[in-house]
């Protein structure tokens, strides 16, 4: 049988094809950014997004770093959505809603991070303090928060009508911003939203202080689940 190469970029089918083959187990795009895998997609230069190309790039490889949209990709979605990225200067980005939208065939993973992948699952380090963690809830596990919850766990961050904006379903609290699915109550508060997701457009589109949900990520016992997202994502973001 024929060993199965790795290319210099791959596409999610090579990357896991060559995931399988190398772990003996079925690897599925969910399954890959699951284990912290991070996608590129190309773009071609465009006057629309002309803020993600400088010095004469005109195309480009735009890291899929935000929570949100690593979430929808995973959810088996027939597009890349970028909402938040890193321009060919390396800069944190917030592009202008709803974000950009491309083609899943421009998707790849970079060789060096799948084999950094790979040696690490092979060769796991020993956590001696493992026994004494508590259990590890996945984000795909995670769907959202209840207007309710919501409202306790960003009392007081900023001056938006919280109530109002959830209640309207506009823009970032709405299904193309935070609002995530309909959780299984029904009735007209049935909607649940990402907190990530929510925090950031609450920053970048209502100006709320990053310091307040900080520490509203920090101290929040209904924020606790996303905290690892939270960080993450100001982490991949340079916050």
């Amino acid at each position: 049988m024929t060993a199965i190469s790795l290319p210099y970029r791959a596409t999610a089918l090579d990357a896991c094809a060559w995931l399988a083959e190398q772990t003996g187990t079925p690897w599925t795009l969910a399954r890959l950014l699951e284990q912290g895998g991070l996608p590129y997609v190309w773009l071609d230069y465009s006057d629309a997004w002309a803020e993600l190309f400088h010095d004469g790039v005109t195309r480009y490889a735009a890291p899929v770093v935000f929570i949100g949209d690593k979430q929808h990709l995973a959810s088996g979605a027939d597009d890349v959505w970028l909402r938040f990225t890193r321009d060919s200067g390396n800069i944190a980005i917030e592009l202008k809603a709803p974000g950009l939208r491309a083609p899943l065939d421009g998707l790849h993973f970079q060789e060096r991070d799948l084999l950094r992948l790979i040696k690490e699952l092979q060769h796991p380090q020993p956590d001696v303090a493992e026994a004494d963690k508590a259990p590890v809830v996945l984000p795909s596990a995670l769907k959202g928060l209840g207007r309710e919850q919501i409202l306790l766990a960003f009392a007081g961050v900023g001056k938006v009508d919280l109530d109002k904006g959830m209640a309207g379903g506009v823009g970032i609290f709405g299904d193309d911003g935070a609002r995530v699915r309909k959780n299984s109550r029904g009735g007209k508060n049935s909607h649940l939203w990402h907190p990530v997701t929510l925090a950031f457009g609450l920053h970048d589109v209502h100006r709320v202080p990053m310091a307040h949900l900080k520490k509203a990520f920090a101290t929040q016992p209904l924020l606790r689940e996303w905290k690892a997202d939270w960080l993450e994502s100001l982490r991949l973001l340079g916050e």
